[in-house]
């Protein structure tokens, strides 16, 4: 569609589309063939007719589109190619002891695996370029934010850092998922894998290993935990993106303008405006995706040994979870590639009252805690623009202070440095 056209991405697209599909069944089919005629199941001949008919085959993808509106499913219309290329004679050993759901769910792992290869570059890419924008700005002083009102000093190299943090943690889950959440389904009709009597745990080991996946302890057609983890890691990714995006969306507003989006958009209207839409596409790709992760966990409910339904939420689902994810991932790293900071905005927009916390703990160095917030609490009602919190308080108070010392926002951020050479060592761990 032309509306969300700014919202996907061709490598990501790439990797899912009907092609990619199709390609990996093929891929599936010949393995099994490859593997059946090591073991001895079908004659090592007709073996090498369907490993060469599958890699050298190009589906015509109309037709599985047109045999999924017939069966349910594109497996049929896509063995009715495969064996016309076989020819007779060997044909008939073509998905020998297998079922749809094995070849569907198998090839979208081998998908999965690729897709995952994918965001881990992307990921490693985002986290190395923010490291060092969080590096540069340990020492740019800003206005931290709590319920969207000042609250203490901070700094922009500690909100990056922010940013970066859970990027590194969802790095970690991928590793776990890329070695555990690649199956390898091999059940057969109904689990059992009868149709190929004592051979059949021998198979699954062997075609596993010859498309790279892991074995699991029995075939998980009705166990969709495996896929729900990926979709969970996909939302907890577009959130992390999503965190950022909201952040620099607020940080740039006119009224704030304490940072700028590089290669915004413009207005059909108001000529003076640029706005920020690849941070606004990051935030919506979030949400959509935490819209999305419900649907996933409905297929959890997974009936019996196979179910038709559920199966198929999945295909309506994740698919545009991993889209999120791939967009979500380029658009990021456009935004730190060429995000523009505004260090003197950031200091003006510091209001007078940032350090009334401050003061209030050197207050108590001198009296009771509560008296002192007291104070610092009346210094910033009655406070005005020819006589601000600092000078009311030297009014109300003869504690023995170094104002000067206290006004200054860079002596008020505590453990903000260790914080981010805590974030910046990890990430070169």
């Amino acid at each position: 569609m032309i509306l969300d056209a700014y919202l996907r991405d061709s490598e990501t697209d790439a990797l899912i589309a009907d092609a990619a599909l199709a390609s990996a069944m093929l891929e599936v089919e010949a393995a099994l063939a490859r593997v059946q005629g090591r073991l001895g199941i079908i004659p090592q001949e007709a073996a090498d007719e369907i490993n060469a008919a599958a890699t050298g085959l190009k589906l015509d993808l109309p037709a599985l589109s047109e045999g999924t509106i017939r069966d349910g499913v594109p497996v049929i219309a896509m063995l009715a190619q495969l064996r016309a290329a076989v020819g007779e004679g060997h044909d008939g050993y073509v998905h020998w002891g297998m079922t749809s759901q094995d070849i569907i769910d198998t090839a979208q792992s081998l998908i999965l695996a690729r897709v995952m290869a994918l965001f881990a570059t992307r990921l490693d890419d985002l986290i190395e370029t923010w490291a060092p924008l969080a590096d540069r700005h340990r020492g740019t002083v800003m206005a931290a934010r709590t319920r969207n009102q000042q609250a203490v000093p901070t700094t922009f190299g500690l909100k990056i850092a922010g940013w970066i943090a859970p990027l590194l943690r969802q790095r970690r889950r991928l590793d776990t998922l890329q070695s555990s959440g690649q199956m390898l389904q091999m059940g057969g009709a109904g689990g059992t894998l009868a149709a190929l009597g004592d051979q059949g745990p021998a198979t699954a080991a062997a075609l596993a290993a010859e498309l790279q996946l892991t074995l699991p302890a029995m075939p998980w057609h009705n166990q969709r935990d495996i896929v729900i983890d990926i979709a969970n890691w996909l939302s907890l990714l577009s959130g992390s993106l999503g965190k950022t995006a909201g952040d620099i969306l607020l940080l740039a507003q006119t009224e704030v303008g304490e940072v700028r989006i590089a290669g915004a958009g413009g207005s059909s209207a108001m000529p003076q405006k640029t706005n920020p839409v690849l941070a606004e596409a990051v935030l919506t790709l979030a949400r959509h995706s935490a819209g999305q992760i419900g649907a996933m966990h409905q297929t959890a409910q997974h009936l019996h040994e196979r179910d038709g339904a559920a199966w198929t939420q999945e295909w309506l689902t994740l698919p545009g979870m991993i889209r999120a994810g791939g967009a979500g991932l380029r658009l990021s790293q456009e935004i730190a590639q060429g995000l523009e900071v505004d260090k003197g905005r950031m200091t003006a927009n510091m209001s007078p009252t940032l350090l009334a916390e401050a003061a209030a703990y050197k207050l108590s160095e001198h009296m009771p805690k509560s008296e002192a917030q007291a104070l610092v609490k009346t210094a910033c009602t009655e406070a005005t623009a020819d006589q601000d919190m600092f000078d009311l308080l030297e009014t109300l108070t003869s504690a023995p202070v170094d104002w000067t010392a206290l006004r200054n926002p860079a002596n008020y951020l505590g453990a903000a440095d260790k914080y981010i050479n805590a974030v910046l060592k990890e990430i070169r761990r």
